[in-house]
């Protein structure tokens, strides 16, 4: 049986976007009246912008937004607390107002127009639409070839996570009353929604050049998601840890073995050269495995804590009243 049309909130994410913001709301928009006018979404449905502490003129872009249409309403952290956070405020804010919700990057770059194939696949009985990346053209070779083995190297530690999917997502109201209840601090939605389950496909799409401005994801800033990632979804580092540790204890029991016996034969011979290469190994083997040891720690010393992951101080329709 066909659903009735659905209430959806577009969750999008926006840090200093004053220059793409003005260009990508109006295409936001215009998809958004026309799922209303072929009735497959509500005319109450909301293109919600969750302001990340942005030190430009995008919270006020969003509050003239949202006295210009009604469909635009806003939400604005106290502070920066990563994409991530970001795209989980607006998702928790959306939980209990909406049957369905897409969260999508502010830069245009994710198709606008694959939101219709993922409410229509809703309709169809999925709770969750991945919007998946069929083709790379516009990305370097290097970065085509990190992000590819990023998520082969996710897979190969055992975390559940889609490949070439980041977080362009349709998520129904059912599956975020279910997500709410992960409490994780740090945060990779892109592997943990799987976690929820419920009935899931996938939405492919050619992803765009940025229609303007510059990305906010740097080498650096992938590098850190990726480590965060793998980090917050597998503890396979750790075991690979110990079974090197054990690899390179054999190792040192036969170097053992090889110095007495050469002690007792009496063809020892002063290797300097020698005794420093297997001490620099060590160390440094040492100082990695401390090193990834620490970040779990780090991250356990997080969750203790129990600190919100995200503080909403301002709202667009609160500044009516």
């Amino acid at each position: 049986m066909k659903k009735a049309p659905s209430r959806l909130w577009i969750i999008i994410p926006c840090y200093n976007e004053e220059t793409v913001l003005p260009i990508t709301c109006e295409l936001f928009l215009n998809e958004l009246k026309d799922l209303i006018q072929k009735k497959k979404i509500t005319d109450d449905s909301r293109i919600l912008f969750v302001n990340d502490g942005s030190r430009d003129t995008t919270w006020e872009i969003i509050t003239e937004l949202a006295k210009k249409d009604p469909h635009y309403i806003g939400i604005s952290q106290s502070r920066n607390r990563g994409h991530q956070n970001a795209v989980l405020a607006g998702l928790m804010e959306a939980k209990d107002k909406a049957d369905i919700t897409i969260s999508i990057d502010c830069d245009g770059q994710d198709d606008i127009a694959a939101m219709e194939e993922m409410v229509d696949e809703y309709h169809n009985g999925y709770e969750v639409v991945y919007g998946v990346r069929n083709k790379r053209k516009t990305d370097t070779f290097f970065k085509r070839f990190t992000a590819e083995s990023f998520y082969k190297v996710l897979k190969s530690m055992g975390a559940e996570v889609v490949f070439n999917h980041a977080d362009y997502r349709l998520i129904s109201a059912r599956v975020l009353k279910e997500f709410a209840e992960f409490k994780e601090v740090n945060l990779f939605l892109r592997g943990m929604i799987p976690l929820v389950g419920f009935k899931s496909t996938s939405v492919y799409y050619e992803r765009h050049e940025r229609m303007a401005g510059e990305s906010h994801y740097p080498l650096s800033k992938m590098l850190a998601l990726a480590f965060d990632g793998i980090t917050s979804l597998s503890v396979k580092p750790i075991q690979m840890i110990m079974m090197f540790g054990c690899f390179v204890a054999v190792l040192s029991f036969i170097g053992v073995l090889w110095a007495v016996i050469s002690a007792f034969l009496g063809s020892t011979v002063p290797g300097w050269t020698s005794m420093t290469c297997i001490i620099c190994f060590v160390s440094g083997i040492q100082l990695i495995s401390l090193g990834i040891i620490g970040n779990y720690i780090g991250k356990i010393y997080m969750e203790v804590k129990h600190r919100p992951r995200y503080i909403i101080s301002e709202r667009t329709w609160e500044q009516d009243k």
